[in-house]
């Protein structure tokens, strides 16, 4: 058991509750609905951009009114366009004040420091910045299909180095690269690894998967798991087993 590092924390988002509950619907009353069943259980609540082209703004804000404003909003919003335009869209959603907020690592490290610079403007309601390294759909196979000939976790440290030496406060990669990444880049980047499954349930469109016991002892701050939760018969009985499975690993 190892207990929780030191690392950027924002507008109260915390490794001890390292459960992230990814609410990805376009349906803002489920989206809303789930929010209150987890709330509990889980320390942050993601929002994708599945749901954010569906409804917005004014579904996030709906979102965190669900909650009573207790948790943290994670907008994965994966950002990836010129440093301008990036700077732009971080600029836009901090008024939504996000707790942690994505952008693609293969973004380059000039659009990841103009990003770090537009998020500054929030002051001590920054979001957490998380660079994304290499999506856990992708296999060695689907990445070499892309023109990248590196295995994924060598693409993931590449991409994981860059993107902290430009301001990024974290990753988010597989649980197959954390030990790597914790070992490369200390106890200064947050991770927070997606594709996180309970043993016994498949894998859906995830390529690289871990249980949350294994991707905390492999160096994760925070895990994303979304269906075995939101398509569970009884999401918040699903939250609450996850979430003591991962602050057993504390």
């Amino acid at each position: 058991m190892r207990s929780a590092r030191p690392c950027a924390i924002a507008r109260g988002v915390s490794p001890r509750r390292p459960l992230i509950v990814a609410i990805d619907t376009p349906d803002p009353a489920r989206a809303a609905q789930l929010a209150r069943a987890v709330a509990p259980h889980c320390g942050v609540v993601k929002l994708g951009l599945e749901f954010f082209l569906a409804n917005g703004p004014e579904g996030v804000r709906a979102v965190t009114q669900a909650t009573g404003g207790a948790l943290p909003i994670f907008l994965d919003l994966k950002l990836h366009d010129i440093p301008n335009t990036v700077a732009g869209a971080v600029a836009a959603v901090l008024p939504l004040v996000p707790g942690m907020l994505t952008l693609h690592a293969a973004g380059g490290a000039a659009m990841i420091a103009a990003a770090r610079r537009a998020a500054e403007a929030a002051g001590t309601a920054r979001p957490m910045l998380l660079a994304v390294t290499v999506l856990t759909s992708l296999d060695a196979t689907a990445l070499a299909a892309t023109g990248v000939p590196d295995a994924p976790a060598a693409q993931a440290l590449r991409l994981g180095r860059l993107a902290v030496e430009a301001g990024a406060d974290g990753l988010v990669c597989s649980a197959h690269e954390a030990a790597a990444l914790r070992a490369a880049l200390g106890s200064g980047a947050a991770l927070v690894v997606p594709g996180i499954r309970a043993a016994g349930y498949g894998t859906d469109d995830q390529a690289r998967t871990m249980t949350a016991r294994q991707a905390l002892a492999a160096g994760a701050d925070w895990i994303v798991v979304g269906r075995p939760i939101t398509q569970a018969a009884d999401p918040a009985a699903a939250a609450a087993t996850l979430a003591a499975e991962a602050e057993a690993q504390r």
